[in-house]
């Protein structure tokens, strides 16, 4: 062992999370993975490192570990108060943590999962190629109190970077692409659809979270008789009286809801964070305009490593250090003489 992550107290829905396993639907097993992919690029870009290594997920609220080994951590996707010994630490950031000092995570300021990575990843056993845990199909299980997970090897890296993300973590506009069902939603209940303000409805959990609603229900023509078929995270079900599911992450890999179309994949993390009470309104788009915002996980990697700036900027180290004006700030131009005021510019000491 490399080193261990050593879990002293956690909440009940954090668990080691990577990529997935994709290629087993054929088998009834969907692929899971993290709720939310996009915290793991961001993650190994805060971190200079592969993004298929595995992290923690913490869903509203985290936990106090310590490592046996320096390492390099990031905190990335829904913001939870964080601390160092005491300190605090910045979200959407990477920090160097020592052996023995205590990182706590506590609950979630703002969207829903937040994601814990570390320089060379989580390594406990894999299991069918991956080691995300996978609860509905009974493959791992939350952490708990007292274990100690193994650590990868670090290969090296930066560390105090930050990253500027898009608010994602408040619900807004969905995107939704249409889907063969969709036909079975006649053109009023589709417009209907789209005007409809959603509420995030606290029931919810990784296999997909309801869309609550005023007013009535959305249903489909022949929606009874709806052949199971393959389904994927996106895909939003109607129930029998016509609420909406989006389902997430777990989702099972067949399912016979009639489905009114499929969230466009760039804006599922939207759905994914946005925390209960949380309002969505959802809008059909065509392909052409979802291709337009698509942007895979090569090009998505590429855009956040350029986007990770230092978190305390060095002069010593700033190679574009003429771009600042330096003295800015040093006098207040706009504010109100007073009493030892220093003079502006130009003005009679």
């Amino acid at each position: 062992m490399t080193g261990a992550l050593t879990v002293h107290q956690v909440g009940p829905a954090v668990t080691v999370q990577d990529m997935g396993r994709p290629g087993h639907l054929s088998s009834g097993l969907s692929c899971g993975g993290a709720a939310d992919r996009l915290a793991l690029l961001e993650g190994a870009a805060l971190l200079d490192q592969d993004p298929s290594l595995a992290c923690l997920e913490m869903a509203g609220m985290g936990g106090t570990f310590t490592f046996s080994r320096p390492v390099r951590v990031a905190l990335t996707g829904g913001a939870m108060s964080a601390e160092r010994d005491g300190a605090a630490l910045r979200w959407h950031a990477s920090h160097a943590i020592a052996p023995g000092q205590v990182l706590r995570i506590g609950a979630s300021v703002s969207g829903h999962y937040g994601y814990l990575h570390v320089g060379g990843g989580l390594a406990p056993p894999a299991i069918l190629g991956s080691r995300a845990v996978h609860i509905t199909a009974g493959l791992g299980r939350p952490c708990a109190t007292g274990d100690e997970i193994a650590l990868g090897p670090d290969t090296g890296g930066g560390v105090d970077q930050v990253l500027a993300v898009e608010d994602r973590f408040s619900g807004g506009q969905i995107d939704v692409l249409r889907v063969a069902q969709s036909a079975l939603f006649d053109a009023e209940v589709q417009a209907r659809f789209e005007s409809t303000v959603f509420t995030r409805d606290p029931r919810g959990n990784r296999q997909g979270v309801r869309l609550s609603h005023a007013g009535a229900g959305f249903l489909g023509a022949g929606q009874l008789s709806v052949l199971s078929e393959v389904i994927q995270p996106g895909d939003i079900q109607m129930t029998g009286e016509g609420t909406p599911y989006v389902l997430l992450a777990d989702c099972q890999s067949t399912g016979g809801y009639p489905r009114i179309g499929t969230v466009a994949p760039y804006d599922l993390p939207r759905v994914v964070q946005a925390p209960p009470g949380a309002q969505m309104q959802l809008r059909f788009v065509d392909g052409a305009a979802a291709r337009a915002r698509y942007e895979d996980a090569t090009s998505q990697m590429r855009r956040l490593s350029r986007a990770c700036k230092p978190l305390l900027r060095d002069p010593a180290r700033m190679t574009d250090l003429l771009q600042y004006r330096l003295v800015d700030g040093a006098v207040n131009a706009v504010a109100p003489a007073g009493p030892g005021a220093l003079p502006m510019e130009g003005e009679d000491g």
